[in-house]
């Protein structure tokens, strides 16, 4: 273990290595301590739990995703390149497509064969008063250049699979069956499998995860739950399998509307407990919104406010578990919670069409560690979640224009945070001074622990700006061999990333000496820290 007197006596020398921005190492005022409790294991972590989000939106797709195969933009068969590599690098698991609202104004038909005969049509977003004024192009009039082959290819390209969000709101339960068709069919089994061919898909796609609708209780038909339950046994009814048997996830809530999870669940079990066994996932969808006056216009309050709202998931979560036991006593549903994020006022966007374009900082990314932190501690209840988005829109792992792409400081916590994925989460009990803003209450460090083998991986936030959280790591039936410590951080709460600056706020790695049986390390404030732990 590392003994304090030789932890900071190695840190004088080793800080510049261990702990981002040059923040210096020193004991807070008490002594913090975290306990991991290696026998109270919580469930195994799902890698879809770090999954991802695209919609037809604003810049998401074209100027994000797509370039197209003419470009000069380097791509693989019209994906962006830098974007592939890019999240090669993270493991991605699952994205989700077409959306968002746009899902139930979408066609499926009108994104596959030759694209210079595919339609154009408005966007759902074309009437965002955002959009005023801007330019007439993809944001606004969709050209479906990137249907579903194109997202296959894309989803392939980096290992990912696809969830794809039906249409309930437009279109008819037959439609959404002959798109599964299309998908999964044998190659030339059906007409829709011989058309998939032509268009240059001989194999059958597979996809495993569909959504049925999106935000049902508003842009996805203004559904009572009771009335989304019906179309839910509806839309679910004999779908073929073709061999893959699908996971359907159903719209669930607008965050606190526990109203929305016990109407639906109520409705659905009336006609039989069976019909549980047709939902895979319950999405929940969970914004924590901003605060202060924008993504980079805030003070050390609205830092606090805005880590506290996205802390709430963890109640959030707990609140919709109770509320569908009520009516599943068997917790056969978990929870998707395939929306979430920070969302801040317009003003950052990197382009004039990238509608709920944002700039992230430090404080976005910390949002982001401190939920995938909560998703790992309820790894029995989380099977799926989504950040939105993935490029150019709300709190998104990548900016993107023309040629221009930089990686955001939410990339740098899903590669962190990568490598908790298929480990058993267990236990972990945080002891540290309680941050209070206003009237809610921050816990002073928050993270999660997963056990692989013999390496124990343990991610910690600490919120504070301005306190080091010198702190005592506790695994009872462990000795550490070796440990390694990456670690993101600034002294600017405000830093981020531009085109102009792509690397000030990055991670940096160390490594940790071991001597003696105590286990110390002094997290840096405003940080997120990755410890890599072999046990013995």
């Amino acid at each position: 273990m590392i003994q304090r007197r030789d932890f900071l006596k190695q840190a004088a020398c080793t800080s510049a290595l261990m702990l981002s921005g040059g923040l210096p190492l020193h004991a807070a005022g008490s002594r913090c301590k975290i306990d991991v409790l290696l026998n109270e294991p919580i469930g195994a972590i799902s890698p879809d739990i770090f999954g991802h989000f695209a919609e037809h939106i604003g810049g998401v797709i074209y100027d994000g995703i797509w370039v197209g195969e003419e470009s000069a933009i380097p791509n693989y068969a019209g994906v962006r390149k830098a974007l592939v590599d890019c999240m090669r690098r993270l493991r991605p698991s699952v994205v989700r497509w077409p959306g968002g609202c746009f899902a139930d104004s979408y066609n499926w038909r009108d994104g596959v064969g030759p694209r210079h005969q595919r339609p154009s049509r408005a966007n759902f977003w074309i009437n965002t008063g955002f959009l005023q004024g801007a330019p007439d192009g993809p944001a606004k009039y969709e050209p479906n250049h990137f249907g579903t082959d194109e997202f296959i290819t894309f989803c392939r390209l980096i290992d990912a699979e696809p969830y794809l969000a039906a249409n309930v709101r437009g279109l008819s339960a037959r439609d959404f069956h002959e798109w599964v068709e299309y998908c999964n069919a044998p190659a030339g089994a059906t007409t829709l499998a011989r058309q998939r061919e032509a268009h240059g898909c001989r194999d059958p796609f597979r996809v495993r995860f569909w959504g049925v609708g999106n935000e049902s209780w508003g842009c996805g038909g203004d559904f009572t739950p009771q009335e989304y339950a019906t179309e839910f046994r509806r839309f679910t009814s004999w779908v073929p399998h073709f061999d893959v048997a699908p996971s359907f996830i159903a719209a669930g809530p607008n965050s606190w509307d526990e109203s929305w999870t016990r109407g639906f669940f109520e409705a659905l079990t009336r006609r039989g407990k069976g019909y549980l066994n047709r939902v895979y996932g319950w999405g929940l969808h969970y914004y924590c919104g901003t605060a202060g006056k924008g993504a980079l216009d805030f003070g050390p309050d609205d830092w606090y406010e805005l880590l506290r709202k996205g802390a709430a998931m963890d109640r959030l979560i707990r609140n919709h578990w109770t509320a569908m036991g009520e009516f599943d006593a068997d917790h056969r549903v978990k929870l998707a919670i395939d929306e979430w994020g920070t969302w801040h006022p317009a003003g950052t966007e990197v382009h004039r069409t990238h509608l709920f374009g944002q700039t992230s900082t430090l404080r976005d990314a910390l949002v982001a560690a401190l939920t995938l932190d909560i998703f790992n501690r309820h790894a029995d209840k989380v099977v799926m979640a989504n950040i939105a988005q993935l490029v150019n829109n709300l709190q998104s792992l990548f900016l993107a224009h023309e040629d221009q792409f930089i990686t955001t400081p939410n990339y740098h916590v899903f590669e962190m945070y990568a490598a908790h994925q298929k480990g058993q989460s267990v236990r972990t009990e945080f002891s540290a001074p309680d941050i209070h803003q206003g009237d809610g209450t921050l816990s002073g460090l928050a993270g999660s622990a997963s056990l692989h083998g013999k390496r124990l991986v343990l991610t910690v936030v600490n919120p504070s700006i301005t306190e080091t959280r010198e702190t005592e790591i506790l695994i009872p039936g462990a000795t550490v061999r070796e440990a390694s410590v990456r670690t993101l951080s600034h002294h600017d709460i405000r830093a981020h990333n531009s085109f102009e600056n792509p690397n000030v706020l990055i991670p940096l790695d160390g490594r940790a000496r071991i001597t003696g049986s105590d286990l110390i390390y002094a997290f840096p404030p405003a940080s997120a820290v990755r410890l890599t732990l072999d046990l013995v």
